[in-house]
């Protein structure tokens, strides 16, 4: 089978993260994803465990499914034939702040005169027309700005970040959707167009989905913020022996809970009957639930909670993602043959397109490892 962009080129010229993890989900889709290097590589080629330099684990993990050629876009020969790429490509896709990229040729009138098809995807750190437009950004930065890091402070008592470089990752999944729009927005209409994606909106907006509260409302009608998180409820619990994440979400999940734990006589409280009396209550009834779970280990509960269909699951650490049972029955987990870095396990696109399934096609590259190849292919002569 083909994938759902099987045909479409892409040109990635973005590194680290956010515009990498966007082109491999493209490339995953089938599309033909060519990975625009400067000569000293993206940096995340030295980032984290490897066997070899240059293909460090950050950059493994973010740069299948892609052919790399070396660019020196400094230079009026490398910025030449980019523009010869560009003009035959489908999506171009950078991080690079306004300014420098206009000077290399990367500005929508230049890209799109003589390829008007061209989808031309800029992400960036903040939206334009604002007082943080062209400031450097990244994942810290926008964490701190967009309030996240602070939400921390109730569960750790200071301001801190998430442990994972989620701004990056929830732009890279809009980025990925503006683009997959704007190409569908071209077959209707035959042209492309600019897709903007700025960090900090995105992940304001991500936050927002619960967190705008009720500001919501103008003029507000409650404070931001969602209650349980900033009560410093909504948090895994600790169990005899472990720790497992409890969730009843509605009131018959409420009541067999109650039954289980041996305290049925608190379903008919109106503290507990309802949500309404639940949100009411909220510190006094997860300061009971604390004070039960402590009472069994986790497989007692894990046992019992299960079979009521209660929403419940053991707290793992990262190490014991890579024996789930369920990941390994699901075959989340591929093992693929690198030529120079030996096996590789890689996480499958977890998106479940049945006709056109996502697909592995090509392992990380190395450095210029596709230049001649690709430049051929446009006609171009590799010196």
């Amino acid at each position: 089978m083909t994938g759902a962009l099987d045909g479409i080129r892409v040109l990635d010229l973005s590194s680290v993260v956010l515009g990498p993890m966007t082109a491999q989900m493209l490339g995953d889709l089938g599309a033909d994803v060519i990975k625009v290097e400067a000569p000293e590589g993206d940096i995340t080629r030295s980032i984290g465990p490897r066997r070899h330099e240059g293909m460090g684990a950050l950059f493994m993990a973010n740069n299948r499914n892609k052919r790399s050629i070396v660019l020196d876009l400094k230079q009026p020969e490398g910025q030449a034939r980019l523009c010869a790429l560009a003009a035959r490509s489908d999506v171009l896709l950078h991080s690079i702040r306004t300014p420098a990229a206009e000077r290399l040729g990367l500005s929508w009138a230049a890209l799109s005169a003589p390829n008007p098809r061209l989808v031309l995807c800029h992400a960036t750190g903040f939206a334009e027309g604002g007082p943080y437009a062209g400031r450097p950004a990244y994942d810290d930065i926008v964490q701190a700005l967009s309030g996240l890091a602070m939400l921390q402070q109730v569960a750790a008592g200071e301001p801190r970040y998430v442990p994972s470089i989620i701004g990056d990752k929830v732009a890279a999944v809009h980025a990925a959707l503006g683009i997959a729009v704007a190409l569908f927005h071209r077959e209707r209409s035959g042209l492309g167009q600019q897709v903007k994606v700025p960090m900090l909106e995105t992940l304001v907006a991500f936050n927002a989905a619960e967190h705008l509260g009720g500001c919501i409302f103008e003029p507000p009608a409650g404070e931001m913020g969602y209650t349980p998180v900033r009560k410093a409820l909504r948090r895994p619990f600790r169990t005899a022996d472990g720790w497992i994440c409890l969730l009843p979400y509605t009131d018959a999940h409420w009541k067999r809970f109650l039954e289980i734990a041996g305290r049925s006589e608190l379903a008919a409280d109106p503290a507990w009957a309802t949500l309404a009396g639940r949100q009411s209550h909220l510190d006094e009834v997860w300061a009971t639930v604390a004070a039960l779970l402590m009472e069994r280990g986790n497989a007692a509960w894990l046992e019992a909670l299960l079979a009521a269909d209660i929403p419940v699951a053991a707290v793992q650490d990262l190490e014991q993602l890579l024996d789930d049972p369920h990941l390994v029955a699901t075959g989340f987990w591929e093992m693929h043959r690198h030529p120079t870095e030996g096996m590789l396990r890689l996480p499958a696109s977890p998106l479940g397109l049945v006709a056109t399934p996502p697909s592995i096609r090509r392992l990380p590259p190395r450095l210029g490892e596709h230049t001649e190849e690709v430049l051929r292919e446009f006609g171009l002569e590799p010196h």
